[in-house]
């Protein structure tokens, strides 16, 4: 009897939750720029000597599935840094950006998110007791000790179009900082560190544990925080500041209030300095910039600053608007690099250290990639547990093209005397690593470590787009991109969303590429296999005449690799012409022939430089040119007594460096290279120097000297 008298209560409450208080209204005149299922109001107080937040939400959630919801589940992120986690438990196992495999554990570590009370609230203001209801679940790995998902179920189901609200009271316990949350002394980043209800997506309810290796997913909404906190302290947070009171104890009582977001964070340090400015976007939008610096990090304000006005005038013209008023940049203080380089909606960390060398472009590039999650995490909200390629891949390939327009291709990432470097080559570093031990399409704790989750959520997806660029050309994948933005903008895409809007924008069905690139380990590595020239009438002896004998000219282009894409051959002969020819790549090997009166001096694939998938281009071209070359290091005195084994010419036997003049003729490889070193001396007056060649070599060319030695 007692459970039915509380259905019928229950019952008679959503009824009234229907027309219970609605999110906050957007100024007249504008509509929403999202559907705003979600309204969070909460008000905190933090205690900086136990680290914790004592704090009440209220949560208006808006059914508009379609469908009676009788249950709800949230996420308590926070209960992640705790030692029996499934979060921890990943991280120990594999390790993780700010765990590494095998730390043994710290109580400084842990942290925690205690639900106090939970009840449904009527219109009326009455409530009914649902802490009784609650119960963890694990729905990925059924870990019994994991506390980051609990869910409730309701005595009588919310009707579609209706509202119900939740009042929650609870403690936030935070961490020392680790996985872009907690703090640090008295700064305190305060990420995922509420309750949050998961979202209603493709009939279901998505609510993930987390995992070492995933970020986030929730619903659009409004959220008014206002939280009381030690008096001085600077705050910063999502959307913008409302109000702020000095209280009599000692304390400050600050407000918030953001609208079209799925988060919210914020950040509060007694030492931060806030640097104000502004940035100038088309349609004569200004956009304010809060930069919240620390003292000792002050010159590294216009590098940030820099790099954010360029970065938000580049997204502006190439992808779409930024429609919130304000960004803020929160620069951590030294030791809390773990909350360094994170996205939240309209609040972002960046990273540097005091000692950052001007010519190294990592603050630069932490602001850029960080702020480009304002469109694919931000706005474009997908599913980062399950498919985070398609926030961090697609963010990292804006990030590869906004350094290269901002601070050029070659020295995006490096640009200092010793040395430059691209941030595409570090890419491909990264991926070339490990090309082919987990599909994109695939939930981030399921791939085999961080490693590759990393390698390939965000250096192989950039480098898909990149290798994309050389089939349909730079223009179209910009285009797309920005059509995917503006078809998606403030929903939840999934990955057929996305190849979908490609292929229109594309004008053709790439799903030929999207199988391999996104659903299959395929690896992309083309090689010149074999090259040169022969006499078409070999058998006569007489000699050859230049421009009258005719030569069989060939390549054999080999697909080593398992990633089926076309190949463009470029060939050049010695009277200087060239020959671009194609070939569709279906078959393992192709044979390019050309007969004429010139001879085959040099090949290569890919000769505009845009298959950026393929792991190994240093096997891309021929040449049959001897070709000069000075080189820095070898040794000038030779032993009678120890002998080369290509020449059995006597051997070396001094360590003193020398400066060698190489020749290297055609077919020879990295071991004849070697023996001619041996046996030639340093020419009169010359110095130690690398590389001086008297032919065009690429790296290319040097790499496949490697492999035929």
């Amino acid at each position: 009897m007692k459970f039915h008298r509380r259905i019928a209560i229950a019952a008679a409450m959503l009824v009234c939750f229907v027309a219970g208080p609605a999110a906050q209204a957007t100024p007249p005149g504008e509509s929403p720029l999202s559907d705003r299922v979600v309204a969070y109001r909460i008000e905190g107080r933090y205690d900086p000597k136990t680290h914790t937040l004592d704090a009440t939400e209220l949560l208006t959630y808006t059914n508009k599935t379609g469908t009676r919801l009788d249950r709800f589940p949230f996420h308590l992120y926070l209960n992640a840094f705790q030692p029996k986690s499934t979060w921890m438990t990943e991280a120990q196992r594999s390790g993780q950006r700010d765990s590494p495999k095998g730390k043994p554990w710290d109580e400084k570590h842990h942290g925690s998110n205690d639900v106090k009370s939970l009840e449904m609230v009527g219109a009326n203001g009455k409530a009914f007791d649902l802490t009784k209801q609650i119960k963890f679940i694990a729905p990925d790995d059924g870990n019994a000790d994991d506390r980051t998902v609990f869910e409730i179920a309701l005595p009588a189901p919310v009707e579609p179009g209706g509202q119900i609200q939740f009042r929650i009271h609870f403690v936030a316990k935070f961490p020392e900082v680790v996985a872009r949350t907690g703090y640090k002394r008295d700064y305190l980043m305060a990420g995922q560190w509420f309750p949050k209800v998961g979202v209603w997506w493709n009939g279901a309810w998505n609510c993930h544990q987390f995992h070492a290796s995933t970020e986030f997913f929730a619903d659009f909404g409004t959220y008014d925080v206002t939280l009381t906190l030690p008096a001085k302290w600077t705050v910063g947070a999502s959307g913008l500041q409302t109000a702020s009171t000095e209280n009599k104890d000692g304390t400050q009582t600050v407000s918030f209030h953001a609208e079209d977001v799925h988060d919210f964070a914020w950040v509060a340090d007694p030492e931060t300095k806030v640097v104000e400015d502004s940035v100038e976007l088309s349609g004569g939008r200004t956009v304010k910039i809060r930069l919240l610096m620390q003292p000792v990090d002050r010159a590294t304000a216009p590098r940030y600053l820099g790099a954010l006005k360029g970065t938000m005038r580049k997204f502006d013209e190439w992808i779409g608007p930024y429609p919130y008023p304000q960004i803020t940049v929160v620069d951590p203080p030294h030791g809390a690099i773990a909350s360094g380089g994170m996205e939240y909606p309209t609040l972002i960390t960046a990273d540097t250290t005091w000692w950052m060398p001007k010519s190294l472009l990592a603050p630069e590039a932490v602001v850029e990639h960080e702020f480009g999650h304002q469109y694919w995490y931000g706005m474009v909200a997908t599913n980062e547990f399950e498919n985070a390629w398609m926030d961090e891949g697609i963010n990292q390939y804006m990030e590869l093209k906004m350094m290269d327009a901002l601070y050029g291709p070659t020295t995006s990432y490096l640009n200092s005397r010793l040395g430059t470097a691209g941030e595409r080559q570090v890419d491909l570093m990264a991926y070339a690593s490990m090309p082919d031990r987990d599909p994109l399409a695939r939930p981030g704790w399921l791939f085999v470590d961080g490693g590759s989750y990393g390698a390939n959520t965000y250096s192989k997806t950039a480098l898909m787009l990149l290798t994309l660029e050389s089939v349909i050309g730079e223009k179209t994948v910009l285009r797309g991109l920005h059509d995917y933005f503006e078809r998606y903008k403030f929903t939840h895409p999934t990955p057929a969303d996305f190849t979908a809007s490609m292929n229109q924008s594309a004008g053709q069905n790439l799903d030929w590429y999207w199988q391999q690139a996104i659903y299959g380990t395929q690896t992309l590595d083309d090689r010149i296999l074999s090259a040169g020239s022969k006499r078409v009438d070999w058998y006569n002896k007489q000699p050859e005449k230049k421009g009258e004998t005719f030569y069989y000219n060939q390549v054999v282009v080999h697909r080593r690799g398992t990633f089926d894409l076309p190949v463009v051959l470029e060939a050049e002969f010695d009277d200087g012409s060239t020959v671009r020819e194609r070939w569709d790549g279906k078959d393992r090997w192709h044979r390019f022939v050309w007969q004429r009166k010139q001879k085959l001096v040099s090949a290569e694939i890919d000769p505009d430089d845009g298959q950026w998938l393929d792991r190994n281009r240093f096997d891309n071209s021929w040449t049959a040119f001897a070709f000069h070359w000075q080189v820095w290091g070898l040794q000038d005195e030779c032993d009678d007594e120890r002998k080369c084994s290509q020449c059995g010419g006597p051997g070396l036997a001094s360590s003193a460096p020398a400066v060698v003049d190489l020749r290297l003729e055609p077919g020879a490889g990295l071991a004849k290279l070697a023996c001619a070193a041996r046996h030639r001396q340093p020419g009169a007056g010359q110095q130690p120097g690398i590389g001086q060649a008297g032919h065009r070599l690429r790296r290319q060319h040097a790499g496949a000297a490697a492999a035929a030695a």
